[in-house]
């Protein structure tokens, strides 16, 4: 009998020196985008989240970011990167791969959001309501969109609609490549990275891209125009971009680890980021204005024409919708209801809407 306990107890103390090893066990997360360090993206959000899982799990959650599609690849192939496991996190831009994901489009339409962070909350939310199963492979961490596109161009200023005929100009969604196309442009879909070889060899006459972006691939240095909108206006354009893990990968994690991706995970989190993005315009503004570029503010007249030519775009969306079996009647007036509810801005001194937008909004 004694010689029967004495390997039961050598077990029993065996697993409990293992448990503390089990309990302490760490994770590297391999996380992916395709922009560079320098970008504020990278800088203000991506490597911060980085550091905040890292201290809220005792540094048993650490990141190893790989930018600039450091892992290989195409900006296109992220989605697939993080669902497969090649990367345990991406950020990436949905929207490269056109019509993949036509639900959450949306919020790329023209002349939709007025706030990137309350825009940014409505998209969440939207998901959460509308666009579980077009994620479903891989699990969002957020869901953000860009501060108003802004237009820059080589050789001619955009001044008004006519303008546009006749240009060659890089846009990254479906969505923003049929609003060129409505304005009389010839869309290039392009992701970022691609954007400065295109501008330097003259392949493209400009794009649409937010200020943001503009640093980081030197268009400022490649281009003489840029045409903003009207503040008063809603934006011209956003993109809707998505911060997600791998599913295998979260699902491994203990659930004191999984509790901390939680806590830093969905509408906090896309606000944050779309918070960051607002607050990013100015410095990559300056240094426009600093090479003497021309910036040129469209008035809300002119954008009310601009809006015209693009209202058909909402009446696609919704029939795409309604054929995949979908209410997109309703989708439609629930992304709007949610647009109004995270408005960041207290309603008195929130920015007016087009009369077009306002008489959209009472149908």
């Amino acid at each position: 009998m004694r010689y029967t306990l004495v390997p039961r107890a050598l077990a029993a103390l065996l697993a409990c020196l293992s448990m503390p090893q089990a309990a302490a066990q760490e994770f590297t997360l391999k996380v992916a985008h395709f922009l560079p360090t320098s970008s504020t993206n990278h800088a203000k959000l991506i490597a911060p989240w980085c550091e905040k899982i890292a201290r809220e799990s005792n540094n048993r959650l650490k990141c190893q970011i790989f930018p600039s599609m450091q892992l290989g690849g195409t900006p296109p192939q992220l989605f697939d990167q993080a669902r497969d496991g090649v990367a345990d996190i991406v950020w990436t831009l949905p929207g490269y791969n056109a019509g993949r994901f036509p639900i959450m489009e949306v919020f790329e339409l023209p002349f939709m959001i007025n706030s990137a962070e309350s825009a940014s909350k409505a998209a969440w939310a939207f998901y959460e309501l509308h666009g579980v199963k077009e994620f479903d492979a891989v699990k969002p961490l957020a869901i953000h969109v860009h501060d108003t596109g802004v237009i820059h161009t080589r050789e001619r200023q955009i001044r008004t609609l006519e303008d546009f005929r006749g240009l060659k100009l890089r846009a990254p969604t479906r969505m923003t490549n049929r609003m060129l196309a409505a304005f009389g442009a010839t869309p290039v879909s392009m992701p970022v990275p691609a954007l400065a070889d295109a501008l330097s060899k003259g392949v493209i006459d400009g794009a649409v891209i937010p200020w943001e972006v503009v640093p980081s691939v030197k268009v400022h240095e490649m281009v003489k125009y840029h045409a903003e909108t009207d503040p008063g206006m809603p934006a011209l354009y956003t993109a809707v971009f998505l911060f997600a893990m791998n599913k295998a990968t979260y699902d491994k994690l203990p659930p004191e680890l999984k509790k901390v991706i939680d806590n830093n995970s969905g509408l906090e989190l896309s606000g944050r980021a779309g918070a960051i993005w607002d607050a990013s315009a100015p410095a990559a503004r300056k240094l426009a204005l600093d090479r003497g570029n021309q910036i040129n503010v469209i008035a809300a007249t002119e954008l009310t024409r601009w809006d015209r030519a693009a209202r058909g775009l909402y009446g696609q969306w919704i029939a795409d919708m309604n054929n995949r079996g979908l209410n997109g009647t309703q989708m439609m007036a629930d992304a709007r209801d949610l647009l109004a509810r995270f408005q960041a801005k207290p309603a008195a001194s929130a920015a007016p809407v087009s009369s077009t937008r306002k008489a959209e909004q009472k149908k």
